[in-house]
């Protein structure tokens, strides 16, 4: 339904397509090009009811490390865009980092599909007449990261836990607002738990949740759970999550 990746969807523009597609195919289709791992990071998603949640997808993504077109919604906007994992890159006509900032914004996924586009080689890549298009992900998954809703820690680094920094922002170039940046540079130098992330200066449950779900996706949190500092994780309202949830 994307016709060109280059372009923005009116919301009801991209409805009405979605859905005739869907009517005349009898489903999505071009599922069987997704890969097998992907297909089932989407459907367990379905069934947690986390198939909206822009971070849970990408990190599916990135844990898959299947290629993927996931349409973004903003408002009346859908945003079309390419995730190349084990590239590395991404591809749309509007960078994420200019468009989104690192504010919250009331984002989600409206529909995930097989990449219509191949990765170019690196010399192609640098030199093509769509190079511009095709942009570092590290950097859009840290953006996305802290720009979106978030209903908790992924699963994968929730429960009780202890959580450490492997490398500063700085290192990799990336930047966050207010007082997630100094918690990041001291989550470099100490381990700590969510609940005590939450009680640094300027720092929030939420804050903290927004900051870990960043370095995880960046490839940048390590987690221990024998960690003596090691916490039960705390819920968005303050309190504390039943064992073994998400």
């Amino acid at each position: 339904p994307s016709g060109s990746p280059s372009t923005l969807w009116r919301l009801s523009e991209f409805e009405q397509h979605y859905r005739s597609r869907i009517t005349e195919a009898g489903g999505v289709g071009s599922s069987m090009l997704m890969s097998g791992q992907l297909l089932g990071e989407i459907d367990n998603l379905e069934r947690r009811q986390c198939d909206r949640n822009v971070v849970e997808v990408i990190a599916a993504c990135r844990r898959s490390q299947g290629a993927a077109l996931v349409f973004l919604r903003l408002d009346e906007l859908v945003w079309p865009i390419t995730l190349f994992p084990s590239e590395g890159i991404y591809h749309s006509r509007h960078d994420l980092l200019q468009a989104f900032g690192q504010t919250p914004l009331n984002l989600s996924v409206m529909a995930v599909e097989p990449a219509n586009i191949a990765p170019p080689a690196l010399h192609v890549r640098e030199r093509g007449e769509q190079a511009e298009y095709f942009r570092p992900l590290h950097p859009a998954l840290w953006q996305l990261a802290l720009c979106s809703p978030t209903r908790g820690l992924l699963r994968e680094i929730g429960g009780p836990a202890a959580y450490r920094a492997l490398r500063s922002l700085a290192s990799d170039r990336l930047q966050a607002p207010g007082a997630l940046g100094p918690a990041a540079e001291r989550l470099h130098r100490e381990a700590a738990s969510l609940r005590h992330i939450a009680q640094w200066p300027g720092m929030s449950v939420e804050r903290g949740v927004r900051l870990l779900n960043a370095l995880y996706l960046t490839s940048n949190l390590m987690v221990s759970r024998s960690h003596p500092l090691a916490r039960a994780e705390p819920s968005l309202t303050g309190r504390p999550r039943p064992a073994g949830s998400a």
